[in-house]
């Protein structure tokens, strides 16, 4: 397995893969924004928006490849932020294929965006996740600390409303 970083330009490349795997976690029940069934047309719309971030700079994007170029995971950092938060960045759509998981590939991708926010002299990395997700532990395990957590949320594919746990980690700066 190998972390690539995608340009804008080379997204398109990816597109169909990206697509699967945004649909694969969805359906699997991961908590990114999404409500199954996600169709083709949202999934291809989602990340025709996430190419112009790219492209425009406000983000940057990891993808996890197995040596086939098969597509494992993806992560994305936020890097546009308001002017008093430009000593921050944000974790968004940390996404590994069902098939894939427990094999330490969203650690490599999480390690990927902290390298970056230490490139980019980013000193503070947010993100949020539903409050006992299988993720929760893999931020704790990365020195993420529980901010808090927001009751009634997002809502899930059967209509409850589950609460999200806000996480943060502070960069040494230096």
């Amino acid at each position: 397995m190998r972390v690539l970083e995608v340009q804008g330009v080379t997204l398109p490349t990816y597109a169909a893969q990206l697509n699967l795997l945004l649909q694969q976690c969805v359906a699997a029940g991961a908590s990114i924004g999404f409500i199954a069934p996600l169709t083709a047309e949202k999934a291809a719309a989602f990340w025709a928006d996430v190419h112009q971030s790219l492209q425009a700079g406000e983000r940057r994007m990891a993808l996890a490849l197995d040596d086939d170029g098969r597509v494992l995971g993806t992560v994305q950092l936020v890097l546009d932020m308001p002017q008093n938060g430009q000593h921050r960045a944000e974790i968004a759509k940390l996404m590994v294929t069902p098939d894939a998981r427990r094999r330490g590939i969203a650690r490599s991708l999480m390690q990927w965006a902290e390298g970056v926010c230490r490139e980019e002299q980013r000193s503070l990395i947010v993100l949020d996740t539903r409050t006992g997700d299988a993720a929760e532990p893999l931020y704790l395990s990365l020195g993420f600390q529980l901010a808090g957590t927001i009751p009634a949320y997002a809502m899930s594919d059967a209509g409850a409303l589950d609460s999200t746990s806000i996480m943060y980690k502070q960069l040494l700066r230096g």
